[in-house]
């Protein structure tokens, strides 16, 4: 086990191909081959892998100025704002497809009825925003975070949307990261949440995505981010934390798995990099192990990485390999925070915003609660890439931040 990749002996480390990721990743800004047309109604969260993996590759000024603000108008599109007679389905919608191009006030009445937020796509939303800049001044945040508590159900869970769908761990972790930034929780139950959550920690320290499953790397990681981001991950005790890191670190074989006896594959080097991080103990992994896997899914032709060695690569994959190569200090990435899935530059933009908010409540500053691993890259993203992100300003705070 190292801290850091041995040059001596790996005199001649293959090389990540930086500038070809960055131009697959910018082609899915573009256009989306026809393997990809089933995603249509997910098309938020193609842009989060790609804008945010080119945050993360310091090559956000590949996107033209205009193109920029034609993705936030874009994403703003999909904004949902409940009317008083109404449920309470504010978010962001995945596509534009309830959203129909027509004047006709009866088709844009019928259409009204089958538009409402997802958990997913109003995460993915928000990260691309805050990563592009963005104040946020258009939103409402009550509004939001008023459809997020609408979904959550009795045990403590959350469902997709307001009209039906799964109600699984994953919902929990776009939950917490939607309420965190945002800085505000409403009616969200954090109990009821931390409850299902421990009530889904499994025998050998791993959780499920719902009660009585397996334990997974996926939710597992979204169970610690959820519990990091709602500031209820003091409430593990040190042994329990002990026996997680263990099941943690035992799904690396050279890259990570995501179960046990199962093969191996580049996105779980975030999922279980990010979870060994939220517990400040991703210094134990093998990094030149993790590091030769996760190149050995990179396409030299094209750019982009895969989940297996010679599998077809797709921006889900590239984007969290990145972030795991990241994890391991590799040059030329920016720093990434592992409980909001977003470059530090991005998070320290999150900052200011919050300190905005909060100075317009009268509260001041406030204790972000980092682990020391947090602190340390947050540092390096002040002293670096967040330079050009410190001059955003909030105009419209809508509530008073809590």
């Amino acid at each position: 086990m190292s801290h850091h990749i041995d040059m001596e002996d790996h005199a001649d480390p293959e090389p990540v191909l930086l500038s070809k990721h960055a131009k697959n990743l910018l082609r899915f800004l573009n256009l989306l081959p026809a393997r990809m047309a089933s995603h249509d109604n997910t098309r938020s969260t193609i842009v989060f892998f790609a804008v945010c993996g080119l945050d993360v590759l310091n090559s956000l000024h590949l996107v033209p100025p205009q193109m920029r603000q034609d993705i936030i108008d874009w994403i703003y599109g999909g904004l949902v704002v409940p009317r008083d007679d109404e449920k309470n389905c504010g978010g962001f919608m995945g596509c534009r497809a309830m959203v129909p191009k027509s004047e006709d006030a009866e088709i844009l009445e019928c259409m009204r009825k089958y538009q409402w937020g997802h958990l997913a796509m109003t995460y993915t939303s928000l990260a691309v925003l805050v990563t592009l800049g963005d104040d946020l001044s258009r939103l409402d945040r009550k509004s939001i975070v008023n459809g997020v508590a609408a979904v959550q159900k009795a045990e403590g869970s959350f469902s997709a949307c307001i009209d039906g769908s799964e109600d699984d761990m994953r919902f929990v972790y776009c939950a917490a990261t939607i309420c965190y930034m945002l800085d505000y929780w409403g009616d969200v139950n954090k109990e009821a949440m931390f409850q299902f959550i421990i009530r889904s920690l499994r025998y050998d320290y791993g959780f499920s995505q719902e009660l009585e499953g397996e334990a997974h790397g996926g939710t597992t990681f979204c169970a610690l981010a959820a519990l990091h981001l709602s500031g209820q991950l003091h409430r593990l005790d040190a042994a329990t934390k002990e026996r997680m890191k263990r099941w943690l670190i035992f799904r690396q074989v050279d890259g990570f798995q995501g179960r046990p006896n199962k093969p191996v594959d580049t996105c779980y080097s975030f999922w279980i990099g990010a979870s060994l991080c939220i517990l400040d103990s991703f210094e134990l992994t093998d990094y030149a192990k993790n590091r030769e896997y996760i190149l050995s899914t990179q396409d030299k032709l094209v750019g982009g990485f895969a989940k297996w060695p010679q599998a077809t690569p797709d921006p889900f994959h590239t984007y969290l390999g990145l972030c795991g190569l990241a994890f391991t200090g590799e040059p030329g990435l920016s720093p990434v925070n592992p409980s909001l899935n977003m470059s530090m530059a991005a998070y320290v933009h999150l900052q200011h915003l919050h300190e905005q908010w909060r100075s317009g409540d009268g509260r001041g500053d406030a204790d972000l609660g980092l682990s020391s691993g947090l602190e340390q890259q947050l540092k390096l993203a002040k002293s670096g890439e967040a330079k050009s992100t410190t001059s955003t300003t909030s105009s419209s705070p809508l509530i008073p931040a809590q």
